[in-house]
């Protein structure tokens, strides 16, 4: 094994030891932490098996999961049921219109139950007797079907509304046991998944918190906080309702196919000979779509990479009037993925089609090869054959309806892989062990022995290399050396954040592994650098630093901190809130009350990392003044970069490399000439000359020639803002103690947060009203033929539902024909209608397919266009503002202008298709049968709902309630980003139970849901049952009263009801409409925007002998986003014609500035700028911008090729190419051009 290698071994399983470090040949210990790419590597995605999701689970979740499971296999036996049931009443229905139909005829009479030939039709003739003339009338009257007797034919004992009662209560009584079991089945499984989820929310926070620093290096906060709520959402997803519907689905696919096989095995291998041809097609959709997507949304990221250099390039673009150019440029760019969409729609068209017509054809087929077994061979009844397709038939589209399924616990099992492996991982330094010594007496000696150590997340940078060093009690020791010295990482040492790697840290003698972790740090006080505060009151923050302390001595730490002043000062003094990370309060506020919660720990040690590096002078010394006494008897160590704070520490050791290279008092390291002193020497320089330019511009002195740019605000600015990265803006106050000077333009807070002012201006135009319809599809107004014969084509294809009812009701309608020639015409006629439906239906698909794609893209690309135009046209200003970045704008252009599709092209298909098929369906439903129709109409907006709630509830509904989980999320959030701070206070057991508290609100909830998701499922599964049962009996009334034809109740009861469901499904598969609204609304908002600056507009001055005269009058100006900083203050100046004026002055002093006045880039605010005596404000701006040519500090080079480029100087005229060698001779350029290989015109600037 190389050397510095590393490899992870397999994470601790339970009962196993962890050998985590492993000891290459060299004898050096590797480290256990895993880079994050190597943890990743040879290791599958999903580690955890399905039965593995529910090891959380007791003995009370298992039997509810069970029950719950019974439930599912019951409720998914229950439609299969339902067709059992189907099939006997179509079979009643039937034969008592056989009944009807055979009583009709004058010659037959019901005689005895039993339907005979009238009396004297089939008299037998006596052989001995001969025929008289009457006897042969009589003989010839009879046909001779009359002289074969009927078959025992039953009459007069069917009660059509009896038995249709019976079937209504066996149909109510279906349903309300699907109600009740759909209720259990999902309440039961809800509520167990509820519990096992708040049990490993409980114990993944409560595993990561005990997990040791070097751990959370190696592990971003973000990446456990989407842990804690996208991933264990998704292991709920996973245990939830989702598998309760699995089982119930699966069930229904095992039932459909049994009764299939069980009723009629040779219809049945016969529908399932034609499934292939669907799933053929299925597959080959999804390649192709995936495939001309791929490939629209190439082309999309083409014009979105021109769209992102134009806007990125936008002052250059401006300067030489190339936005027509670049717009004409992105369109080209936008043809190609428009052509891309266009044919994703009409290949989706056709397979959609293509799917319907294979569909209607396999019903032709059934129903054609049915209708033999029933009537040829008579194998089936008819209520057999409809048992037998519905059966099959169901079970295809149960299992189409399980897969999604299977994507939640792929998801669930990919999800619980890494929070599995977390809850087992045992920590290197936990924590929250009770293990380990406490001392009866401390001291505080500390002392370092050869310790050498790296990171873990950087096992290649040795950080501190055989370190040695004593600190002895009661002294204060000082901490100094550079950056990176290793200073900060031995404190994380004594604090025990890790361990050594070799050597070791002692405490009075003691191994520090070997002491009680929490008993440790709680006799640590440490106040860092940037202290961190928790979102609650002021007294909390600082009882964080002891459990259980008094009022009284909170207070006494406060005012030893010197905070209690200025805590007094606020209106609800120490129950102000300092909010969130301590926001509310000031840097040097936030270290007070850092320092406080030190102090009132009483800590025997005192560690102390640059802990007064926020505070102004005054703070800083009563701060330092107030550390000095109590560290009186403490063992104290302190690291500080201003080392005036650490001058009168007992001992100072100087750090370099890792190692500490000297030690000893101020005046002696000053002797040495080593580290420290040149560190002293170093800074103190840095204070001289900061503070001899402080007092130059304090007392308003006249500078010396040689050093009159020092002089100017902007290079004042400038050395300032250079001094800041370098030190904490409390150095300042301390280097320019009594200067006046202005420093809020850059420094004051201002320079950091935005005014709340600001901020509600920010939030008022960020909110829009949403667009009304009707302008958005003003834009979509030229594609109004293809929107047309797409609506024609969804209004066909909307018609197909009830065109279906009727052709199956008609199916039914022959089997209660006597007469079989006429019967056998009928049904080959119906499955002659079936395959021209199916044609039709194809033909209509992909007609709305193609129309409204077409029409989309259109639209897409038109306002995509538009809004890349309008863009352009704003003024350069309108670009500096942050929410108009490059790459903000880019986004916009692309999710606005094809989230406005969302209300027109396919959605209009889609309501155009429903609004069809309900209209269609009601007004045949009221043709034949209104008083039906009526009775069913008051179920449909039920049947709608359990439609659209079913359509959800493949997704998945279970998702607990982000909501809920809020409060809990803020305090894992803030734990997980305050880690350290948590771990020094010995907080982890307090933070894990403050957590544990917040997840009952939303167990509670979860729990709720259960019962309210379980009772909605329960109402949408038997809905559909309930309106059957109503239908079928009221149905049964009205054949035997009022001689309804028994078809008709089929007809009318199939159309309303798959219109209902087709009608709910809708609704809730259509993209949002809101949405589609307010994105419409943000694009026109650009649109209607008026810049100040206009480029595309023609008013303005032009004229023909332009000279080049110019004047700057009284020139003030401030950039519209920096307002409080003025950068031209009165500027004066003129150039006339064939002069050069040169621009000199420090960084900010306006050069840049006066150039894009000129170019009319701005405005002035004040005074004004004269071009040939015209002013600026009046001039064309195409025109003015044409007569300048500009070569800017970062010139900036389009992605096309170098003579494309040159020609980009004047935009406003065609250029040959003997102009484009002669400007590339004048700059230099020609001979270097022609070297490259494809010489001036094909080589891109890359």
């Amino acid at each position: 094994m190389p050397t510095g290698s590393v490899r992870l071994h397999s994470i601790k399983k339970l009962g196993q030891e962890n050998h985590s470090y492993e000891v290459s040949d060299e004898g050096n210990l590797t480290s256990p932490f895993p880079t994050r790419a190597q943890g990743k590597q040879e290791q599958p995605a999903i580690r955890v098996g399905f039965f593995q999701l529910f090891r959380f689970s007791t003995c009370k979740d298992v039997a509810m999961m069970i029950v719950g499971s019974c439930c599912a296999v019951l409720h998914g036996s229950a439609q299969p049921l339902m067709l059992l049931v189907f099939g006997l009443l179509t079979d009643t229905f039937i034969e008592y219109d056989i009944e009807l139909n055979e009583l009709r005829d004058d010659r037959k009479e019901c005689v005895n139950n039993t339907i005979r030939w009238k009396r004297n039709y089939t008299v037998v003739q006596d052989p001995t007797r001969p025929l008289n003339q009457s006897d042969l009338g009589l003989i010839i009257n009879s046909t001779l079907e009359m002289l074969v007797p009927l078959r025992n034919m039953s009459c007069g004992i069917l009660d059509i509304e009896h038995e249709m009662t019976m079937f209504a209560f066996y149909y109510v009584g279906i349903g309300v046991s699907v109600f009740l079991l759909g209720y259990f089945q999902i309440s039961l499984w809800v509520t167990a998944a509820a519990k096992q989820i708040q049990l490993i929310r409980k114990m993944y926070f409560s595993k990561v918190m005990r997990m040791e620093i070097g751990w959370f290096d190696c592990t971003s906060v973000g990446e456990l906080n989407t842990r804690m709520s996208d991933d264990i959402n998704k292991i709920n997803d996973a245990i939830a309702d989702q598998v309760a519907i699995f089982v119930q689905r699966f069930t229904t696919f095992v039932c459909g196919f049994s009764i299939g096989f069980v009723k009629g095995w040779k219809l049945t291998l016969v529908i399932i000979a034609t499934s292939p041809l669907i799933g053929v097609g299925a597959g080959l959709m999804a390649l192709f779509v995936a495939k001309l997507t791929g490939m629209e949304l190439q082309a999309y990221a083409k014009a979105g990479a021109v769209a992102d250099e134009v806007l990125s390039s936008i002052r250059t673009v401006a300067a030489f009037g190339g936005e027509k150019k670049e717009v004409d440029r992105y369109d080209r760019n936008l043809v190609s993925a428009q052509q891309w969409g266009i044919r994703k729609g009409m290949i989706m068209g056709f397979f959609t089609g293509y799917t319907w017509l294979i569909i209607f054809l396999c019903y032709a087929l059934a129903f054609w090869y049915g209708s033999t077994l029933v009537i040829d061979t008579e194998e089936y009844t008819p209520g057999t054959l409809l048992q037998v397709f519905f059966g099959v038939l169901v079970a295809a589209m149960n299992l189409g309806q399980a897969s999604p399924c299977l994507e939640s616990f792929a998801a669930g099992r990919g999800a619980a892989t890494i929070i599995f492996e977390t809850i087992d991982r045992e920590p290197e330094i936990d924590c929250l062990s009770e293990a380990g010594y406490k001392l009866d007496r401390v001291k505080g000696d500390i002392e370092f022995h050869n310790v050498t150590f790296h990171y873990p997340s950087r096992p290649e940078v040795k950080i501190l290399d055989q370190l040695s060093v004593a600190v002895k009690s009661g002294e204060t020791t000082a901490f100094v050396g550079p950056s990176g010295a290793g200073k900060s990482t031995a404190i994380q040492l004594i604090q025990r954040f890790y361990d050594p790697k070799e050597g070791m840290v002692t405490l009075d003698g003691h191994d520090i592994k070997g002491l009680n972790i929490q008993w440790l740090r709680s006799l640590i006080g440490i106040v860092e650098q940037e202290p961190v505060l928790f979102a609650t009151t002021i007294a909390e923050n600082i009882r964080y630093g002891r459990p259980g302390v008094s009022m009284a001595d909170i207070i006494t730490a406060a005012k030893e901190a010197n905070a209690y002043n200025f805590i007094m000062d606020l209106p609800q003094k120490f129950d102000t809130l300092v909010g969130e990370g301590g926001g509310q309060m000031s840097g040097g506020q936030k270290q007070r009350i850092a320092i406080a919660r030190a102090l009132v720990r009483n800590p025997r040690i005192l560690l102390l990392d640059m802990a007064t590096s926020a505070l102004d002078n005054e703070s800083e010394a009563i701060v330092q003044e107030a550390l000095d006494k109590v560290r009186m008897g403490r063992t104290t160590i302190s690291i500080a970069h201003r080392l005036s704070t650490i001058k009168n520490a007992d001992v100072i050791v100087g750090f370099e490399h890792g190692r500490a290279v000297e030690r000893g008092k101020h005046n002696e390291l000053l002797e040495r000439k080593g580290v420290y002193f040149t560190l002293v020497t170093l800074q103190s320089q840095g204070d001289k000359a900061l503070n001899e330019k402080a007092r130059q511009m304090a007392e308003g002195l006249e500078p010396e020639p040689e050093k009159l740019n020092l002089s100017r605000a902007g290079s004042y600015r400038a050395s300032l803002r250079a001094s800041i990265r370098q030190r904490s803006r409390s150095q300042l106050s301390n280097l320019i103690p009594d200067s006046s000077v202005p420093i809020t333009g850059d420094l004051g807070p201002g320079a950091y947060s935005m005014s709340q002012e600001d901020k509600y201006k920010v939030q008022e135009e960020e909110l829009v009203e949403p667009a009304p319809v009707a302008r958005i599809l003003k834009y979509n107004a030229p594609e109004w033929p293809y929107m047309v014969f797409g609506s024609l084509g969804a209004a066909v294809n909307g018609g197909v539902n009830p065109v279906y009812s009727l052709l199956f009701s008609q199916i039914l309608a022959t089997f209660s024909v006597t007469d079989p020639d006429a019967q056998r015409r009928e049904i080959n006629g119906i499955c002659v209608f079936f395959v021209m439906v199916g044609v039709v239906s194809f033909f209509t698909q992909m007609l709305q397919g193609y129309a409204f794609a077409k029409s989309g893209e259109l639209l897409t690309r038109r306002l995509r266009r538009i809004g890349f135009q309008a863009m352009l046209g704003q003024e350069i200003g309108w670009f500096d503002d942050h929410r108009n970045s490059p790459g903000a704008l880019t986004t916009r252009l692309a999710t606005d202008a094809s989230q406005v599709q969302g209300a027109t092209g396919s959605q209009i298909g889609m309501i155009v298709n429903s609004l069809t098929n309900i209209g269609v369906a009601v007004i045949m439903s009221f043709y034949f049968s209104w008083k039906l129709t009526l009775l069913i109409l008051c179920f449909l907006p039920f049947i709608a709902l359990s439609g659209g709630f079913q359509a959800k509830m493949l997704t998945g509904f279970a998702k607990q309630d982000k909501q809920a989980m809020e409060s809990a999320g803020q305090i894992s959030g803030e734990a997980l980003n305050n880690i350290r701070t948590i771990a020094g206070l010995g907080k982890e057991r307090s933070f894990v139970e403050t957590y544990e508290a917040h997840l009952t609100a939303p167990y509670q909830a979860a729990l709720k849901k259960a019962n309210v998701y379980g009772a909605c499922y329960g109402f949408a599964q038997c809905v559909v049952f309930l309106t059957n049962a109503a239908s079928f009996r009221f149905g049964g009334y009205l054949v035997e009263q009022e001689g309804l034809h028994f078809s008709l109740v089929f007809r009318v009861i199939s159309a309303i009801v798959t219109s209902g469901t087709a009608l709910g499904r809708a609704s809730s598969y259509t993209p949002d409409y809101a949405k589609a609204k307010i994105s419409a609304a943000r694009f026109f908002q650009l649109l209607d925007r008026v810049p100040p600056i206009s480029v595309y507009s023609n008013r303005g001055e032009k004229w023909d002998n332009f000279q080049g005269n110019l004047d700057f009058i009284e020139c003030k100006f401030t950039y519209p986003t920096r307002p409080d900083i003025q950068v031209l203050n009165g500027l004066n100046v003129s150039v006339k014609p064939g002069q050069t004026l040169a621009f000199v002055g420090s960084s900010g002093c306006g050069k840049s500035t006066s150039v894009q006045l000129l170019e009319r880039f701005y405005d002035p605010d004040n005074g004004k700028v004269l071009i040939d005596g015209h002013e600026s404000t009046r001039v064309n701006v195409p025109f003015l911008r044409s007569k300048i040519g500009i070569v800017s500090q970062e010139p900036v080079l389009f992605d096309c090729s170098i003579a494309e480029n040159i020609k980009y100087g004047d935009n406003l005229r065609e250029i040959g190419m003997n102009e484009v060698i002669s400007a590339a001779n004048k700059a230099q350029l020609h001979d270097f051009v022609m070297s490259l290989p494809e010489v001036l015109w094909g080589v891109h600037p890359r």
